[in-house]
């Protein structure tokens, strides 16, 4: 992590709370991970909590649901507030960007809506919401909770204010785009 930071990258840390152990791939259905919470912190934790250690910048979350963490069924974690919010944010301590994992996977994108899945991923503490089958119905879908106060305004000027510090650290403020033929040179290639 120190490495990828020391070369003006965002490090990060996935997929939160853990993804290793499980039979289904996220991409084509909802995984389950029916370990308890002992064995959640002894074993799936232990990589995040060394992470946000070091200063980890990002952590992205994971589609899979985790009974001993949120027994809501047929929920994942990244629309879950209590792993997102209660177990990284509040119990972890971790303050940087938590993005999710592409929206478009069927572990999501079969159960919610664009509108719903992107409301749901930024009330339960998403940052960034990626990769959603529909943009304009994600942002639609986040602007109208705001309005109807199932995501606090201040929660959305937090998200905000943390992806414009990434952005200043990173200097993208600076140079908004990439100089393609310095590449090379810049990787060794």
């Amino acid at each position: 992590l120190k490495g990828i930071q020391a070369g003006g990258m965002l490090s990060t840390a996935k997929h939160f709370p853990g993804h290793g152990d499980t039979a289904t791939d996220t991409h084509l259905d909802l995984a389950v991970i029916e370990h308890p919470r002992a064995r959640l912190d002894a074993v799936e934790l232990v990589p995040f909590r060394a992470a946000i250690a070091a200063g980890i910048d990002a952590v992205m979350s994971t589609h899979i649901r985790l009974p001993a963490l949120d027994p809501t069924e047929g929920l994942p974690a990244t629309l879950s507030r209590p792993i997102l919010t209660g177990l990284l944010r509040q119990e972890l301590g971790f303050d940087g960007l938590v993005f999710t994992d592409s929206m478009s996977m069927h572990a999501i994108s079969r159960r919610f809506t664009p509108e719903q899945a992107a409301a749901m991923a930024v009330q339960a503490g998403a940052d960034v919401v990626l990769d959603s089958p529909d943009p304009e119905a994600a942002l639609r879908g986040i602007r109208d909770a705001v309005e109807r106060g199932q995501i606090p305004r201040e929660q959305v000027e937090r998200s905000a204010e943390r992806i414009l510090n990434a952005k200043a650290r990173l200097g993208l403020h600076l140079a908004r785009t990439v100089d393609v033929e310095a590449v090379p040179g810049a990787i060794g290639g």
